[in-house]
């Protein structure tokens, strides 16, 4: 029952654009439905395809923001506008309006916490890490970590690193054969050898 109401209301949501509190605050939904349902009613100022976005992502101006394909935004910010003009207008008694442009590119992922700041463009095939703080455009094919955020790695060499820490797990064959990044009916296997792997000291500190 619950399955068949889940997907009515998907089915309603995406086709009209309604109600998207509602679905987002019963139904959960993961990164790649949620990522569909804001291109199409997220009133970006363009998005293209195959968009994930974490439920818990805050994007402050989406008429600013520019999304490539294959984007992964996780639980971060991104900010389009500066609110200080509205304390300089009522003390300084000025005008203005300070907004700016974000640009991801192609092939990019926005790590949890990350904040990225109005004016900066992502460069393709880069990756922005967790806690980051972009304040400046990321070249492309780089990883960008701190704050504020500096260039890292490539994303080549962050591949060889993950690569070479995979070699070491004993649940690597699982891993290949999963399709996608998630199987639930293997996730309870990885979820024991990890716990196992990680902690076979029986020690707490």
């Amino acid at each position: 029952m619950f399955g068949w109401l889940r997907s009515a209301f998907t089915y309603y949501v995406n086709s009209t654009g309604r109600g998207g509190s509602t679905y987002k605050r019963l139904f959960n939904p993961n990164a790649r439905d949620w990522g569909a349902y804001l291109s199409r009613w997220g009133k970006f100022h363009s998005v293209g395809t195959n968009v994930h976005i974490n439920i818990g992502c805050n994007i402050t101006d989406p008429g600013l923001v520019r999304l490539g394909s294959y984007v992964g935004l996780s639980d971060c910010t991104l900010i389009g506008h500066d609110a200080v003009v509205a304390l300089i207008e009522v003390r300084y008694g000025k005008h203005l309006d300070s907004v700016g442009f974000i640009d991801i590119k192609d092939n990019c992922f926005i790590g949890y916490g990350a904040i990225v700041m109005p004016r900066v463009t992502i460069g393709p095939d880069s990756v922005v890490a967790a806690g980051a703080v972009v304040t400046k455009d990321v070249p492309p094919g780089t990883v960008v970590g701190g704050n504020p955020a500096k260039v890292i790695c490539t994303v080549e060499e962050l591949i060889k690193r993950i690569e070479a820490r995979c070699a070491e797990y004993p649940w690597i064959d699982l891993v290949k054969q999963r399709e996608g990044a998630y199987d639930a009916e293997i996730e309870p296997t990885l979820a024991a050898e990890r716990g196992e792997y990680f902690f076979r000291d029986g020690k707490n500190g």
